[in-house]
């Protein structure tokens, strides 16, 4: 996916209360007689909702224009009141022009529905150009919001639809909505049996559908409207999936998870939410003992000029991590916001680009030198990027608080030597023979002590561990108020002094602290806050730590399923990812470097709807950027 053009947040007149009026398109949001009517005639009724959900583990909307919220609040309340709903739905909409929160407020002052109507406010995300994923009813309701342009999502989502809610400004002012190659874009994208729905009968929308695959009737419309577009998707020929998007374990209610770090987790409680149970398997004592064991660590995300995989993958997993650490209980200590410092760019440099990217200032903003020494309590020497969702807190009790939420059985001094798939489980066994557990779904999340279970399983994962060694200066007089990162970081401990660092080593094994790696952190923090020299010689070195993180060449994890092996044990590939077929009942969710605590949450939920066949809350071109497969692929293009 291309990066999406800035955002451009909606502009409403609400001089008529009952009918808010968008300027820009000359349409108003819904009909006078009713929001909550009109997508309870036109969307839930012309879908046949809420009978067709019944009893269904999962059902599958989407919408193609969000607007003020209208028709989710229907459908949710819908679900709600309904005793035979479907166990957890999952609702996709898109919208290029979102509301500000404020406006968001006011156009539910006077809602039918204002307990959901408070909490669609309460959850409204930062204006990125990015998938959000938000939950409500103790997440048995999902509610993926695409921020851009509407072909562009349909190319990218990665979901098979039940019922489409085809919305829009009327044809004539917004035909980009109306158009057929959008319209075509809904069949692959569409269960069997799949139905749509639209207050609009415009020519070129039942021409389109009916291209597309559909079957196409007009029934009477709502209040004063004469006609409504009903739809059955009915194509001459099934549409075959791509074998990498076919569930991996999609009857699986009992997961075995190898490590109880971040990933590990982050796994069971993203599973958990789906209503799989999981055991965890963790060689050490306690959880987070090993890469997640560092007394803090840091969550922030990222941006850069082309607004690239990384940028992306970074802004949308630092969104998730800060939407789950306010659900989750408080941390034994928590710094919220995060300064970076920017060593290459002017203040006005920074807020062109910002203002280039379309980037709200609850998610980045940038900071005079001033401004950012006071915030930070340090005598920075630069600008400064302030993150106010990121932070910093500490990775086991982060853990802890994800397996607690997750329920999972917890298992520790655990080694296991190998696994194998037996009579639809997997099994893992302890070097001496002994059955550890087995379920019909593993997930892989060991860091580096799981890379040995790998080779098997996935030969030619190109992992590597590197060691890094953080520093704890004490009784500092410079001291942090904030995090601060940029050439290293610096975390304020709960007394008086501060951690450092961190050095980054590929493949260096030693365990013991090196009093060269402390001088490099104690320099590098120095720089950090602008010492001089004789500042800098009071710094005091007092201990420290080694942990050994597992990274990628690309610096992107490893998410998703495994190939299937041939006959000599090794990947069946194919010229493009999504045509890999995986190994059954089998993930791995892995290769965090230094970004565990800020890619955990989402890297989880991905994984977690992998495996279940839910929607995918990231895009495709994302998913594909953190596919275990694509070295392999990447190889064989190279050799061919």
């Amino acid at each position: 996916m291309k990066p999406q053009p800035a955002l451009s947040p909606a502009q409403i007149d609400f001089t008529d209360p009952a009918a808010p009026l968008a300027p820009a398109f000359g349409d108003v949001y819904h009909s006078r007689a009713g929001a909550l009517e009109q997508a309870r005639h036109v969307f839930l009724g012309a879908n046949d909702l809420p009978a067709r959900w019944a009893g269904r583990q999962n059902f599958v909307i989407l919408e193609t224009g969000f607007g003020l919220g209208n028709n989710f609040l229907a459908t949710w309340h819908a679900w709600a009141q309904d005793p035979a709903r479907c166990q957890t739905l999952s609702f996709i909409s898109i919208e290029k022009h979102p509301l500000r929160l404020a406006d968001l407020q006011q156009a539910h002052l006077h809602s039918a529905l204002p307990e959901l109507a408070a909490q669609l406010c309460q959850a409204w995300p930062a204006l990125t150009p990015n998938l959000h994923r938000l939950e409500f009813a103790a997440a048995r309701v999902q509610l993926l919001l695409c921020l851009g342009d509407a072909q562009a999502w349909l190319r990218e989502l990665v979901a098979e639809v039940d019922a489409f809610y085809l919305d829009g400004f009327n044809p004539k002012q917004n035909p980009e909505m109306w158009d057929r190659h959008l319209l075509k874009g809904l069949a692959r994208l569409a269960a069997p049996g799949a139905s749509a729905a639209s207050w609009s009968v415009a020519p070129q929308l039942r021409e389109g559908l009916a291209t597309a695959g559909f079957s196409v009737e007009r029934q009477r419309g709502f209040a004063n409207k004469g006609g409504m577009c009903v739809a059955r998707f009915t194509p001459r020929h099934a549409i075959q999936k791509p074998a990498a998007r076919l569930a991996l374990a999609p009857q699986a209610r009992q997961a075995l998870i190898i490590g109880a770090g971040l990933g590990g987790a982050a796994c069971a409680w993203a599973l958990a939410e789906r209503g799989i149970r999981s055991t965890v398997l963790d060689a050490q004592a306690r959880p987070a003992m090993l890469a997640s064991g560092n007394p803090g660590g840091l969550y922030h995300g990222t941006l850069n000029p082309d607004d690239g995989l990384h940028a992306r993958f970074n802004r949308a997993c630092a969104l998730e991590t800060e939407r789950v650490l306010q659900r989750l209980p408080a941390m034994p200590w928590h710094q919220r916001g995060l300064l970076r410092v920017e060593t290459s760019r002017d203040l006005a440099q920074m807020q062109a680009l910002i203002e280039r990217l379309g980037l709200p200032p609850n998610y980045v903003r940038a900071m005079l030198q001033d401004e950012a020494s006071a915030r930070s309590g340090l005598r920075l020497g630069a600008p400064a990027w302030f993150y106010p969702g990121g932070g910093a807190l500490p990775p086991a009790a982060y853990v802890a608080a994800l397996l607690q939420a997750s329920g999972a059985e917890q298992k520790f001094g655990c080694k296991v030597a190998r696994v194998k798939r037996q009579g639809g489980l997997w099994q893992a066994w302890s070097g001496d023979g002994q059955l550890l557990g087995e379920a019909p779904l593993l997930v892989l999340a060991g860091g580096q002590q799981g890379q040995a279970l790998l080779q098997d399983l996935a030969p030619g994962l190109p992992l590597m561990a590197q060691r890094g060694q953080i520093s704890h200066i004490e009784a500092s007089a410079t001291r942090p108020l904030l995090p601060v990162a940029g050439l290293g970081y610096a975390i304020a401990d709960q007394s008086a002094g501060l951690w450092c660092g961190a050095t980054n080593q590929d493949g260096d094994l030693r365990a013991e602290l090196l009093d060269e790696d402390h001088a490099h952190n104690q320099a590098q923090f120095a720089r950090l806050a602008n010492l001089d020299a004789a500042e800098a010689a009071k710094l005091q070195v007092s201990g420290g730590r080694v942990g050994w993180r597992l990274a990628t060449p690309d610096r992107l994890p490893l998410v998703g399923g495994l190939p299937h092996l041939d006959s000599q044990g090794q990947p069946m590939l194919a010229e493009q990812l999504r045509f890999i077929p995986r190994q059954a009942g089998l993930g791995i969710c892995t290769g965090f470097g230094s970004r565990g605590i800020g890619w955990a949450a989402l890297c989880a939920q991905v994984l977690a709807a992998q495996i279940s066949g839910e929607p995918c809350p990231l895009e495709a071109s994302l998913l594909d950027a953190i596919d275990p497969a694509r070295f392999a692929v990447r190889a064989q293009r190279k050799q061919g």
